[in-house]
Parts: structure tokens; C-alpha cells; sequence
């Protein structure tokens, strides 16, 4: 099992920026990529970025050229850098661990899940 705990989340205004952070612990080893999903209000969870071991990074097109997916191996911890924040980024945000071997971006194909972290964007 690996467990994941995020945090950063709060409530802040339009433009600003927010950094997220999520270690995980338990067998990482077995863990290649670690992404982010958020999921607003009646919406659907959604794909927001990933990332391998090896820093290949993946992203959404609606946070492309905003957000930035870092990883730290050594602290096996996956960050998520928010700028540019606006109102339609507001939702839980989800850090996510897979063992598969591709930067996949199906919620399906993440077997490992965080609580959540609040991310609320005012306008």
C-alpha cells in the first residue's frame, strides 16, 4: 500500500498562486508516476498533470503555461505548482500514484489516492 497526504490548499484570490505538496509513504518503490486530479462542484474528477520518475511531465490544457508538476524522489514527494489562479481552477485537488509505466491520465489507471486538499480561487 502506499499512503499520499496533501496539502497547500487554501482560499485565495484570482492571479494569485498556490503550491501544493503531497509525500507519499509505504511501498514507493512501486510507484512510477504521480499526477494530480481535481474535481469541482457536480463536476467529474478531471486529469490536471503527471509526472514519472524521471521528470516527465504531462499536463491538462486548460493549466498549461500556469501550473507546474515537480517531483522529489529523494522526499518521494510530487509538488504542483498554481499560477495564475482563476475562478474555474476552484475544487478538491487530489494527488494520485500508479504503477503503470506511461504517463497515463485515467483515473482508472491510478490505483492509489490522497484525501484531497481545498483549493478555492475568488474572483
Amino acid at each position: 500500500q502506499v499512503q499520499l497526504v496533501e496539502s497547500g490548499g487554501g482560499l485565495v484570490q484570482a492571479g494569485e498562486s498556490l503550491r501544493l505538496s503531497c509525500p507519499a509513504s509505504g511501498r514507493t518503490p512501486s510507484v512510477y508516476i504521480m499526477g494530480w486530479f481535481r474535481q469541482a462542484p457536480g463536476k467529474e474528477r478531471e486529469f490536471v498533470a503527471a509526472i514519472t520518475r524521471s521528470g516527465l511531465a504531462r499536463y491538462a490544457d486548460s493549466v498549461k503555461g500556469r501550473f507546474t508538476i515537480s517531483r522529489d524522489n529523494a522526499k518521494n514527494t510530487v509538488y504542483l505548482q498554481m499560477n495564475s489562479l482563476n475562478s474555474e481552477d476552484t475544487g478538491v485537488y487530489y494527488c494520485a500514484a500508479s504503477r503503470k509505466g506511461s504517463l497515463v491520465a485515467g483515473r482508472d489507471d491510478y490505483e492509489y489516492w490522497g484525501q484531497g486538499t481545498q483549493v478555492i480561487v475568488s474572483a
